[in-house]
Parts: C-alpha cells; structure tokens; sequence
C-alpha cells in the first residue's frame, strides 16, 4: 500500500498521534501544551496534504478506471478476441481493487483530521485555562506582597488547619512567630489578637 501512497507510511503517521496523546497525558505545563499544539497543527498540515495526495491519486485511477471501461467496451464492440478482452477485464479489476484501497486510506486520514482537529480544540482549552490560573495566581501573589506591605504580616499559608505567619519588623530588623487555633477563638479574636501583637512591637 505505500507504494499506491507514494512513499507515505501511515504506521509513522499513527505513531505521531499516540506520541500526541502520550505527551498530552504527561506534561502539564503551558509551554509543554505549547509545544503539544505546534506538534498537532504539524501533524495535521501533514495529514491534510496526504490527504490531498491520496485524493488526487484516487481520481488518477478514477480516469484510469473509465479508461479501461472504454477499453473493453470498445474492445466488446470490435468483436476482439477473447483472450484481450479477459486482459483489459483484469486491468480494469486491478484498478478497481486499488480504487477501493486508495478510498480505504483516505477514510483511515479523514479520521485522522477529525481525530487532530478535536484535540488541538482540546489543547487550546488547557492552555487558556492554565494563563487563567497563572493570572490570578499572579493576582492573589500582588494582593499578599501589598497585605505584607501594609501589615507587616507574613502568612504561613502551608498549613490550612491553624492560622500562622510572621510578624516583621524591618525597622528593628525583628522578624516574630506567631500561630492561632481557629478551634480555639472566634476569627474577631483572632484578628484581634494579631493586631494587638502588631500594634506592641
């Protein structure tokens, strides 16, 4: 079949898409989806020009085929002896048979370019996500460094089940430890109590 293909191995081709598909899984990164993308978009202006390759070999053997037909048609008509006119049939069976491998292969790539197109839209999706994520993580970051600024208070944000950071003191050069139970007080308390330890220093 890669000789009807003109040198096209689809095995290599299917290769890619499952090196896709295996990429997809493992990496996470925007620049890992990035590159995930780019590899898509290539594998799919691939597939698209095997695509026209094979749709234009299969309209070769289309003109081919009508060639033949006219062939024995003709040949039928001119009453030409029996044993050219099994030829011609049997040229016109081999065309056949390579018509219906040739649509065969292009039904296998169409697949392919439905298959790309829905995980390239799949990638696209994961990325937008990811530089939603990364803004407002940047967001939330520039809200803590200006809370810092003003407070004073560095949050211990590890550990969910108690409240707990640092205190410091640039002008002292004091950095204070301090932790709450929230089982313990009220969050009033609890901000309370921080201010208090603020307000002492």
């Amino acid at each position: 079949m890669a000789d009807l293909l003109g040198g096209t191995n689809l095995d290599k081709l299917m290769s890619f898409s499952d090196d896709l598909v295996a990429v997809l899984k493992k990496q996470t990164s925007i620049h890992s989806l990035a590159q995930c993308l780019d590899e898509s978009k290539a594998l799919h202006t691939f597939s698209e020009a095997e695509f026209d390759e094979v749709h234009t070999q299969l309209e070769d053997y289309e003109r081919k085929i009508e060639e033949c037909k006219r062939k024995t048609q003709k040949a039928k008509l001119e009453v030409r002896d029996e044993a050219e006119i099994d030829l011609l049939q049997k040229e016109l069976e081999a065309e056949l048979e390579k018509e219906r491998a040739l649509r065969e292969d292009l039904r296998v790539i169409n697949n392919q370019i439905s298959d790309l197109e829905q995980r390239r839209g799949s990638v696209d999706e994961q990325i937008q996500l990811r530089k939603k994520l990364y803004r407002e993580e940047s967001r939330a970051q520039k809200k803590l460094s200006m809370y810092a600024s003003v407070t004073n208070i560095i949050p211990d944000l590890g550990d969910r089940s108690k409240i707990s950071g640092h205190i410091v003191d640039r002008d002292k050069r004091m950095v204070e430890k301090f932790e709450f139970n929230p089982a313990e007080s009220t969050a009033f308390e609890t901000c309370e109590s921080i201010w208090k330890l603020i307000n002492h220093r």
